[in-house]
């Protein structure tokens, strides 16, 4: 687990692997909220690296200490299979150890990660949206590249039903509308243009008296960024929360990352995205389905109350996504 999304993507499907007999072991690395995200799920996990910052050189440093660190630990414990959610110090680990490996993602313009990632793994599993073309330069084409349809978030958020107590906990007016925003990826290699767009939005927002604008911050600097700010509508969480049953019970959600627009659209709760970069292939559908809108400007907002009932909602077999994963085993 590298990232935040990736705690959430393998919990259904650590279930299903326990619930056969399967022994699972979790690594993760001390980033955003990936270790809070680990214990509120009830996950124990070793702990491998930290990310390496803003820098080439940072992350590059990062990268080969992490790998180290990972062959050392995994090498006398005798894995029959690795799986990874993107993450190519697990799939490069994995190869260098002769353990058959499955990675998935679904953003295919993190080039760099891919180049590594994808090559290494055995097995590559990716929405059917991502045009297949673009995933070939990474040494992923059929029969080592498997396809499942649907978003990620179809599979992990099956089971899912809102907490409806977070509200309260922090203190959400419901006559006042719900808006959940999400910073975009400060410190990710695929995402180094300034995007001004968020801060506008989050200084339009935090100053209606009719909205709660409910930031959830990926790092300690973004949070204190907000917090610097003392907008009067703005609600910042100290600590990791139930992200998804906050979407869920929401009026919009304006993200500059990817998981959190897709839980939006899953969850079939109105999403608007400010990402700066290269928009994928999971992206672009959703765009021509109407299921996620581009803003370029906060003003251009729909605020409005809405009816819960009134969202479409998919559930897809998380079983499905195990049985690809699975299909690196010899």
């Amino acid at each position: 687990m590298t990232a935040s999304a990736h705690v959430l993507v393998f919990r259904p499907l650590i279930e299903l692997l326990r619930e056969r007999g399967d022994a699972v072991e979790i690594t993760a690395r001390d980033y955003a909220q990936t270790l809070q995200l680990l214990e509120l799920h009830g996950l124990e996990a070793t702990v491998v690296g930290r990310h390496g910052g803003r820098s080439r050189l940072g992350k590059a440093r990062s990268l080969a200490s992490r790998l180290r660190a990972l062959r050392k630990w995994a090498r006398p414990l005798g894995f029959d299979l690795a799986l990874a959610h993107g993450s190519h110090e697990l799939t490069m680990s994995a190869r260098r150890l002769g353990v058959p490996s499955a990675t998935t993602h679904d953003y295919e313009f993190a080039t760099l990660q891919h180049h590594l990632g994808m090559r290494a793994a055995t097995k590559v599993v990716v929405p059917e949206s991502i045009p297949v073309e673009r995933l070939a330069r990474f040494g992923a084409r059929p029969p080592k590249l498997l396809r499942y349809p649907g978003l990620k978030e179809e599979y992990y958020l099956s089971d899912f039903e809102p907490d409806r107590s977070l509200l309260d906990r922090f203190g959400v007016d419901p006559a006042r509308i719900l808006v959940v925003l999400r910073p975009p990826p400060d410190v990710s290699l695929y995402h180094r243009h300034s995007n001004p767009l968020f801060p506008m939005t989050l200084d339009h927002l935090g100053r209606l008296d009719n909205v709660h604008a409910f930031v959830l911050p990926r790092t300690e600097e973004q949070r204190e960024f907000v917090r610097r700010l003392e907008l009067p509508s703005v609600i910042l969480p100290e600590s990791a929360v139930d992200a998804q049953s906050l979407i869920a019970l929401s009026d919009v959600v304006v993200s500059a990352g990817g998981t959190m627009n897709r839980e939006a659209a899953a969850l079939g709760v109105p999403v608007y995205t400010t990402y700066g970069g290269r928009l994928g292939g999971v992206d672009e559908e959703l765009i021509r389905e109407g299921r996620l809108k581009p803003l370029t400007d906060p003003r251009a907002l729909d605020l409005q109350k809405r009816d819960p009932a009134a969202g479409e909602r998919v559930r897809r077999e998380p079983k499905r996504m195990l049985e690809l994963l699975l299909s690196a085993l010899p």
